[in-house]
């Protein structure tokens, strides 16, 4: 008996309903740049810099589509590009502050979205999801290790 078998389709259940949540939070998002971009320049806040091949690995795009889409960022004042201190013949992608002020922005326009609807629950309710935080943020921490990987 796995710990899973406690709820009967609890992994299934919780898993519909977050992905559920995701991509209704993705499609309340600002327009203004694609989702890749997006997603881009937020692995870099939370990683720090990159080389163009990992941001294409983890953003499932080839080398070539994130060189171009790493132009139009750097043309935007979002990202730069830097000599790697370790090995100078390799140049890494960098947040501006412009692109670190972009990324926080967009975080808390999501965070005040959820605070409204989580304002809506009842008291048991927000308790019950206060109690499901460690949980929570573990899962968020093994989903961002799984999609992009060890930090070089």
């Amino acid at each position: 008996m796995s710990r899973h078998d406690t709820v009967p389709d609890g992994s299934a259940a919780i898993g519909a309903v977050l992905y559920g949540l995701a991509t209704s939070a993705v499609r309340r998002l600002p327009r203004d740049m694609s989702l890749t971009s997006a997603a881009t320049l937020a692995t870099l806040d939370r990683t720090g810099p990159r080389r163009i091949t990992d941001l294409a690995a983890i953003a499932g795009v080839t080398q070539p589509a994130m060189t171009a889409l790493v132009r139009v960022m750097e043309e935007s004042g979002l990202v730069e590009r830097q000599s790697d201190m370790s090995d100078k013949r390799v140049t890494l992608v960098c947040l501006t502050e412009a692109g670190a002020s972009y990324v926080r922005t967009r975080r808390q326009a999501g965070v005040h979205a959820f605070e409204r609807l989580i304002g809506e629950l009842t008291g048991d309710e927000v308790e019950a999801l206060v109690a499901a935080l460690p949980a929570l943020k573990h899962l968020a921490e093994l989903e961002s290790q799984d999609r992009e990987g060890p930090k070089q």
